[in-house]
């Protein structure tokens, strides 16, 4: 793309992303949208307001062939999106891409193929990962955005902040995965998030300012995945797939990384509130975190 052609690109696109927020859309939104445009540009090296239809209908021609119906409608909102509230144009040539509608059933994962996947994980913070979304029926970005404050221990309930279409909601904590969270916490002693970016040492992990990387989440669960044998398809492990019956009822019996539980400590009382049924304590406080 010539210089001043990727000048105009990138002042419709700083719109394109401006409007998004302005409309309320949600960061992947931003970005699956956001990549749309970038796609359609880089294919004709130009503009995507100098596109003609013929154009359009090449490209998803293209599209189809080399990706999933779910990236082709994703795209094709995108563009709407863009022409729309950025070109302030109609949505002529919308025709021109019908994607079928496909209704598909998720895999479901076993019981015992879930204590296969947990037993099989070594690093704790993805064993405590995979039991807390498993466990709760909660969709994977939810899980890495927990936070100290949204567990109520004495009540069994999870706070789950800023879900799917930007909805609260609350959902009961099985024994054992509240179990597991208090010895993950105990590892990295955080004072706010769940599940820290592990980068750096021990003390760097303890005042991390963001959460476990999503990309490598997923990928090292598609390892054990791999691992284990399972041939059913779990990418990207969606909440329907992993809700456990029992994360209703209380806990269940998949394997545990081991009971722990922190230190009295006025700032972290959902964590730290005794546990009758376990005698084990927090390791040593400066112990270097599970890697």
């Amino acid at each position: 793309m010539k210089s001043s052609e990727q000048t105009r690109f990138d002042e419709l696109y700083q719109r394109h992303l401006r409007a998004l927020k302005l409309q309320g859309m949600s960061e992947s939104t931003i970005d699956v949208y956001g990549r749309a445009v970038r796609r359609v540009a880089r294919r004709y090296e130009c503009c995507p307001d100098r596109l003609t239809t013929e154009q359009l209908t090449v490209h998803f021609a293209e599209l189809v062939e080399s990706h999933s119906w779910s990236t082709v409608k994703v795209d094709r909102n995108g563009l709407q999106f863009f022409y729309k509230h950025v070109l302030k144009r109609d949505w002529s040539w919308i025709a021109i891409i019908k994607a079928p509608k496909i209704r598909s059933l998720p895999d479901i994962l076993t019981v015992a193929e879930v204590e296969q996947l947990i037993g099989a994980t070594r690093k704790l913070r993805y064993r405590v990962f995979l039991l807390t979304t498993y466990s709760m029926g909660l969709r994977l970005g939810e899980t890495l955005a927990l936070e100290v404050g949204d567990i109520d221990s004495q009540r069994k309930q999870v706070h789950i902040r800023h879900g799917k279409g930007h909805k609260d909601r609350l959902v009961p904590l099985p024994d054992l995965a509240c179990r597991a969270l208090r010895a993950l916490w105990c590892k990295h002693r955080h004072p706010r998030l769940l599940f820290p970016s592990p980068l750096g040492s021990p003390e760097r992990i303890r005042h991390a300012a963001t959460h476990m990387d999503r990309g490598s989440t997923q990928a090292a669960m598609k390892a054990v995945v791999a691992q284990c044998g399972i041939k059913k398809s779990l990418d990207p492990f969606p909440a329907p797939q992993l809700c456990h019956p029992s994360a209703r009822t209380g806990p269940e019996s998949a394997p545990y990384p081991g009971p722990a539980r922190p230190r009295q400590s006025h700032h972290h009382g959902a964590l730290c509130a005794p546990d009758p049924g376990h005698r084990t304590g927090c390791r040593r406080r400066h112990q270097p975190a599970d890697q």
